[in-house]
């Protein structure tokens, strides 16, 4: 497998960057936490004046744009932790709104150990994968107000007629 090196951030540093990306910032999208091991991070969606609708809830926008980064980010950082280069996005997403979101929400993104041992393996094997991760919008009661799917797509980068790079 190729052994292209790819920028290490700590998770302080991702943190920082995140929550200066203006599509978050603006929106009062917080990235709170990234674990050290990049598989695990919490993000809160402030309510202000920017993020609400009509009725004075969170735009459903502004629930899916605090889902959109932080799955590809992880397997980014996750591969570039072991001196790997990979290219990350999200590919698709699909949002469920089970309530109207009247507080702040908080969203956790997890990855298991075996999803990651999967995701390696794939990698490894066809140089891509694609991996879906179920998120929960969860209000300050504990209601959960949107359930969100993820599609992370994650390769080997390319080089300019396509073909994996060495």
């Amino acid at each position: 497998m190729p052994r292209l090196q790819s920028r290490k951030l700590s998770p302080w540093a991702m943190k920082w960057m995140l929550n200066l990306f203006p599509p978050l910032l603006f929106q009062r999208i917080k990235i709170l936490e990234f674990s050290a091991d990049f598989q695990y991070c919490r993000v809160r969606v402030k309510r202000s004046i920017w993020t609400r609708n009509l009725h004075g809830t969170t735009f459903g926008g502004t629930i899916y744009s605090a889902a959109d980064s932080p799955l590809p980010m992880l397997y980014w950082q996750i591969f570039a932790q072991r001196g790997l280069q990979v290219e990350s996005w999200l590919q698709a997403g699909r949002i469920r709104y089970e309530k109207p979101a009247a507080t702040e929400l908080i969203l956790e993104f997890r990855l298991s150990d075996e999803q990651v041992a999967w995701a390696t393996g794939e990698l490894e094997t066809n140089g891509r994968f694609r991996q879906s991760l179920d998120v929960q919008a969860v209000d300050q009661s504990g209601a959960v107000c949107a359930q969100i799917t993820m599609e992370a797509y994650v390769r080997l980068p390319r080089d300019k007629r396509g073909a994996p790079a060495a």
